[in-house]
């Protein structure tokens, strides 16, 4: 390396320094600008599509729409989902498969959507909730149905 090329080098980056310099004092005496926006005070909205985590919605009766059929615990490429069934005795005296609980653990969730492709009665979706950082990682392991739901009338 050359001392001409040595000195060229130190002059550029002292060059590149002070425009990057400049720009800052532009935007330090100009506060008309808003340039940064504060996260929590600014939530930006989120795409129609995003993908938070997995909800069973409930009506107001507390009544769902999943049968237990581990279609979506089938689907899923990581075991994020267990569904732990029982068996029901209907009116007409006949054996019936039903949930029991539906464990959703949102650790190791990636976000696929697979099992809600993979639900027949569409009774998981996607929800567009996104912060879940917590201390302990066992609070991220949700049970989605609501203690003493049912399932819907005419769901099968």
């Amino acid at each position: 390396m050359t001392l001409k090329t040595y000195f060229s080098n130190i002059f550029s980056t002292i060059r590149s320094l002070l425009k990057g310099m400049r720009r800052t004092g532009y935007y330090f005496t100009h506060h008309k600008e808003i340039i940064t926006q504060q996260y929590p005070e600014y939530k930006p909205p989120l795409p129609e599509r995003f993908r938070g985590e997995v909800v069973m919605p409930h009506n107001a009766d507390n009544e769902h729409k999943c049968t237990g059929c581990t279609a979506c615990e089938l689907a899923c490429p990581n075991g994020t989902i267990k569904i732990v069934t029982k068996q029901e005795i209907n009116a007409a005296g006949k054996k019936k498969k039903a949930l029991d609980t539906f464990v959703y653990h949102l650790e190791l969730c990636t976000m696929c959507n697979l099992c809600i492709v993979a639900c027949p009665t569409d009774a998981i979706e996607m929800a567009q909730s996104f912060e879940h950082s917590v201390f302990d990682r066992n609070s991220l392991i949700k049970t989605l149905n609501e203690p003493g739901s049912k399932l819907e009338e005419g769901i099968e």
